[in-house]
């Protein structure tokens, strides 16, 4: 009996193997035997597991002739988050999902959604990713030299650290908080009073871990998956000064490379892929009871929610920074962003 399941399974192995052999050797000219994506956080994270469901959807639907490999961690640019860009542009990276904030020095506009407290709910980011603004998004990204195919969402970031709950900007006075290799990011914790030090994800575990850093900012999401409970970050503020959109996108010579039909595949994989993705991203905090706060409490974390009134503290601290960044985003584009926001149901 157990050589018969043995056999079974051998031969159910050999048929699925030869398969994607014959979909490869029988691939159209032009066509990889493999591409590469990108991804900051592996598959534990929403994000991660964001690009592994277009990655299969897409492996799916055109019958193996399109097979990606995810490569997290940035891997393919050394760990460096603010290279991903450039690395899309010049084919070392063929598709990925990233963060806004980290092709921000390259693309300008996205720098919006880094705005200091411009998005005050998930109804706001959904009335810009999905709607005129997130379209004028697109084109600055296909214009800079990548091609952006759908949104995603790593969620709203909030604050951590290792010394006592932060209320007010003055509680933030000397902190070293790790900061993504952002200007903005540098700009708001200046001027709140804390220390920001730039680093990567990759060197920002460590760094909280030893006290390098005192904290940190990230959706809440990373924060459990993550483990920040255990590198020190037992106060944790919910303060949704900034929300961290996705963005799905595709090597531009590569996509030329696919027929029509493959393309329209991808397309719409990438779109089905990010719905699905943003639901796991918000997953526990859209609920009335918010589980995963739940969840954190329970870990011995400190979780501080601001009353408006101390939250207007940190809107006012931050408006200097928010206007001199609106002129460099573009005045129009940022007004846009205000008034759909104003405009949200």
């Amino acid at each position: 009996m157990k050589r018969t399941f043995l056999k079974f399974t051998l031969a159910a192995c050999a048929l699925a193997a030869a398969g994607v052999a014959s979909a490869q050797s029988t691939l159209p000219p032009g066509y990889k035997a493999e591409y590469r994506m990108s991804l900051v956080l592996g598959t534990a994270f929403p994000w991660g597991k964001g690009g592994e469901i277009w990655a299969n959807l897409v492996r799916e639907r055109t019958q193996g002739r399109i097979n990606i490999k995810l490569y997290p961690g940035t891997s393919l640019v050394a760990g460096d988050q603010t290279r991903e860009f450039p690395a899309i542009r010049q084919g070392v990276i063929d598709l990925a999902v990233g963060s806004t904030i980290n092709w921000s020095p390259q693309v300008r506009q996205l720098n919006l959604f880094s705005m200091p407290f411009l998005m005050p709910d998930h109804a706001a980011l959904d009335a810009l990713t999905q709607g005129v603004v997130g379209q004028q998004i697109f084109q600055a990204i296909d214009k800079a030299g990548a091609l952006p195919l759908a949104w995603g969402e790593n969620g709203t970031r909030e604050i951590s650290n290792s010394k006592k709950p932060i209320r007010t900007p003055a509680d933030l006075k000397g902190m070293k908080i790790r900061v993504v290799g952002s200007p903005l990011f540098l700009d708001t914790f200046t001027a709140l009073g804390a220390n920001p030090t730039q680093m990567s994800w990759a060197d920002a575990q460590p760094a909280l871990a030893s006290g390098a850093v005192d904290g940190q900012e990230n959706p809440l999401s990373i924060f459990t998956a993550a483990k920040l409970h255990t590198v020190g970050q037992k106060h944790l503020t919910l303060w949704g000064y900034v929300a961290d959109p996705l963005i799905f996108v595709v090597n531009k010579e590569v996509w030329k490379s696919w027929t029509p039909a493959d393309q329209a595949i991808v397309r719409q994989a990438a779109v089905d892929a990010g719905k699905q993705q943003v639901v796991i991203a918000r997953k526990g905090l859209a609920e009335a009871d918010q589980p995963l706060l739940k969840d954190i409490g329970a870990l011995g974390v400190t979780i501080t929610k601001l009353s408006p009134a101390e939250r207007e503290a940190f809107v006012k601290a931050t408006r200097p920074v928010y206007d001199k960044w609106k002129k460099q985003i573009g005045t129009d584009l940022v007004d846009a962003a205000e008034k759909a926001i104003a405009a949200r149901r």
